[in-house]
């Protein structure tokens, strides 16, 4: 089995808050993330896809069709968008960067496999010190 990964980056704005709880106890749990007016990142994105190697190509997959599926599939509906409000995988979810990783995996799962392969990680790089890795269920 062999491992090959592909990185992307966008930008896009969330505010973590619960329309339940007061302004107060958003900013108690969330700090900064809780901003009224959002606040927004500059992602990194990594897609791990595992198989055997093809011995016509040499390759797992053509990560140039990788690339194809997460501008498709991702990039082009996150890319400077709000993750809240812009984004029709994200409706009605939390925009933490574990749920969005999840929820990245649920959108390029099957496209991926269509290309022979198969996932095997998706990470998200919210901050220099904050990174999600999501394997599947």
């Amino acid at each position: 089995m062999v491992y090959i990964t592909r990185k992307e980056t966008f930008s896009a704005a969330h505010k973590l808050s619960r329309q339940d709880w007061s302004e107060e106890k958003n900013r108690e749990v969330f700090g900064k993330c809780s901003n009224p007016n959002w606040h927004g990142h500059n992602y990194i994105l990594w897609v791990t896809v595992k198989g055997e190697v093809n011995s016509e190509t040499g390759f797992v997959t053509n990560l140039s069709d990788v690339s194809l599926v997460l501008k498709t599939y991702i990039l082009d509906k996150l890319d400077h968008r709000n993750l809240d409000m812009d984004v029709d995988f994200m409706k009605g979810k939390y925009s933490s960067t574990e749920v969005l990783a999840i929820e990245i995996w649920k959108q390029i799962e099957k496209p991926i496999h269509a290309l022979g392969c198969a996932l095997h990680c998706v990470k998200v790089q919210e901050t220099e010190k904050n990174t999600v890795e999501y394997f599947g269920s």
